[in-house]
């Protein structure tokens, strides 16, 4: 009998064992592990993203001539629509570098644009991030944003040599200043604990108490621009809920989230040109 409770006990001995000894091991042989454990694994999920890749290409060539004509007209019109928005752009940014002149501002910091396709997505109640099939070879570095055309997907976390891992802004570790449109006064966004097949979702906090905002009257959160991270005026949600806070001197509200973030198949990150 007392030996069959040893067999029964030495994998719970084992187990402690091996927590105790990764306890124990310095945190550089932990980092290069995990590191080289990545690195490791990364060609499984970009190759499997290029497979993906090869099968939508040869699915759409499956389509008829009538219904490509139709696709190059559509996209004929967005790319008249955006040469238009270049030019105007390009004639805002003239107008912002003459009034930095002027005022003897410091310019704003710079940034270039690298396109990503996504490789995985690992989405759960606890952590909500993105791999993504660029890294190092591209120049990204950590802490860069990663934008979508609905507003703010996220910014990298880790860096590899050929992949990188984006942190959505779901994700209950990340923090970002906002301000609600049409007001200036800086507020505090947070991702949410979401499920798993749920919509994303966020929490604002340091409401002023004059602002509102309810499901049938939401409201625009965009990034502030304060902290260097997010350019300001990209958007981060749709505020669908304020109430006072327990102190009673601001509100706290609910964030409803792009729900276009589950389903991205590219995105952009900012780059900036003079990395501090």
């Amino acid at each position: 009998m007392p030996h069959r409770r040893l067999d029964q006990a030495r994998p719970f001995f084992t187990f402690g064992l091996i927590v105790a000894a990764w306890l124990i091991i310095p945190v550089v042989i932990k980092t290069f592990t995990r590191a080289s454990f990545f690195e490791l694994t990364a060609p499984i999920p970009v190759a499997v993203s290029y497979a993906h890749a090869l099968q939508e290409f040869w699915s759409l060539r499956l389509h008829s001539k009538g219904e490509l004509i139709e696709a190059g007209r559509d996209l004929a019109r967005l790319n008249a629509s955006y040469s238009l928005s270049v030019q105007q752009n390009s004639e805002l940014q003239s107008q912002v570098a003459r009034l930095e002149t002027l005022l003897h501002m410091p310019a704003l910091t710079g940034y270039r644009f690298e396109h990503a396709r996504i490789a995985r997505r690992d989405f759960s109640a606890w952590w909500q991030r993105m791999i993504i099939r660029k890294g190092k070879n591209f120049g990204i570095s950590v802490g860069a944003p990663v934008v979508f055309t609905g507003g703010v997907v996220g910014r990298i976390t880790e860096v590899y040599a050929y992949t990188s891992v984006v942190e959505l802004i779901g994700n209950p570790s990340v923090r970002i200043a906002g301000t609600i449109e049409g007001d200036n006064r800086p507020v505090s966004f947070q991702g949410g604990v979401n499920p798993t097949f749920g919509p994303p979702s966020g929490i604002i906090e340091f409401v002023p108490l004059d602002v509102f905002a309810s499901a049938t009257m939401p409201k625009r959160l965009v990034t502030s621009g304060l902290g260097g991270v997010f350019p300001a005026g990209l958007t981060l949600g749709t505020v669908v809920k304020v109430e006072p806070s327990t102190d009673g001197l601001f509100k706290t509200g609910e964030v409803q989230l792009d729900p276009n973030l589950a389903s991205l198949t590219e995105v952009t990150v900012l780059v900036p040109l003079q990395p501090n």
